[in-house]
């Protein structure tokens, strides 16, 4: 078979059962038949991959490694998703693993359109460590949330994002929250020759995506942010694929619904999709991602398979101020350290807080050296 779709799975089956249940496995993810059904000559030799390797896990589990033509995916990034989970995450013995995608789909896919580079560029920053930071909590008007990305500018921050939670309410309309932000850190950005990027937050349904990719792109927007899993990947991918023009940061909001493993879903489907930079929990932090698989995310992120763009990690989840030297001794510099309760616990200390990120990311550089 020629440049397969290689998919891993954990699946959950006794040694007596095993090899049939990867069978099945590999037949419902296609032709959606058993073998014994299965009486088109034709249709087996296009649509039937092959069980490439089962490998034992622990008691009771294995790793399943499957190898499915790429005919049957074609240039649909739906039929894709389709192929590699989709009547397989109805069943709750599997788990997805790992995607290797031969080069022929990563190019009609895409990937990120900007990537690492492309990020630093736009921000302005060379080789050190991005600082970022959020606009929250959602309830506060435009006026105030201007005013909060003027601080986060003043202060030195390099990406200013909308929290994920800032939609088209009413209490911060996408449009006017959108100028407000911008025009906010344009006047800093005039005073102090600093650049900040401001990256407001594009959710809803396609038609509602184009619209305010528009508002972003007339406002002068650095970059966008979008929860892929929240609208769709392939709406994600088609907001991408028509030129946004900015690079785009996807949340990982909604990724924790199905049964997949963050390398695989936000280290490999993520960018190929489109994202220029991937937002994650951190260790240590508030979610439940330890510090093997954060590491593991962030090397899929950064080593993609060719053609794609590296994309930038983005640790985030409660990621304490104290902990920089740490995280960045652990991530590296190709990272953009997302800080977000930390520097607004104290209402009277925002921008002093701020400072103190920009400052400790400045001077791991400094050491680093």
């Amino acid at each position: 078979m020629d440049d397969p779709v290689v998919v891993t799975y954990a699946v959950r089956a006794s040694r007596d059962a095993i090899d049939a249940r990867a069978d099945a496995l590999l037949l419902e993810q296609t032709v959606e038949l058993p073998r014994s059904a299965l009486h088109d000559a034709g249709a087996r030799g296009r649509a039937v991959g092959r069980v490439a390797r089962i490998d034992p896990l622990s008691s009771g589990a294995y790793r399943v490694t499957l190898e499915q033509p790429a005919a049957t995916v074609g240039d649909d990034p739906a039929q894709l998703l389709n192929v590699l989970f989709g009547n397989s995450s109805l069943q709750p013995d599997i788990e997805l693993e790992d995607v290797a995608l031969p080069a022929g789909l990563l190019r009609v896919l895409g990937g990120p359109r900007f990537g690492i580079a492309g990020i630093r560029g736009a921000a302005g920053v060379g080789q050190r460590a991005l600082t970022c930071t959020a606009l929250k909590p959602m309830g506060l008007p435009v006026e105030r949330l201007a005013a909060l990305a003027a601080t986060f500018a003043r202060a030195g921050i390099d990406l200013v994002k909308d929290d994920h939670g800032l939609a088209d309410q009413a209490f911060a309309p996408f449009e006017p929250r959108v100028r407000a932000c911008q025009a906010a850190v344009n006047e800093v950005s005039a005073r102090t020759g600093r650049r900040t990027l401001y990256v407001p937050n594009l959710s809803g349904t396609p038609d509602r995506l184009r619209r305010q990719a528009d508002i972003a792109r007339a406002a002068g927007v650095g970059a966008v942010m979008v929860s892929p899993m929240l609208v769709g990947l392939p709406a994600f991918h088609a907001l991408v694929r028509d030129g946004l023009g900015v690079p785009v940061f996807a949340h990982p909001a909604f990724a924790g619904v199905l049964r997949a493993a963050p390398e695989a879903l936000l280290g490999r489907l993520f960018p190929a999709f489109g994202a220029d930079a991937v937002i994650f929990p951190s260790y240590g932090g508030r979610f439940s991602y330890d510090r093997k698989t954060c590491g593991a995310l962030a090397r899929a992120l950064r080593h993609p398979a060719d053609p794609l763009r590296p994309a930038l990690p983005v640790p985030a989840g409660g990621v304490a101020l104290e902990r920089v030297p740490e995280l960045l001794a652990f991530y590296g510099s190709d990272t953009a350290l997302l800080v977000g309760a930390s520097v607004l616990a104290d209402p009277d200390r925002i921008e002093a807080r701020s400072g103190e990120l920009v400052g400790a990311v400045h001077q791991y550089q400094e050491e680093s050296a």
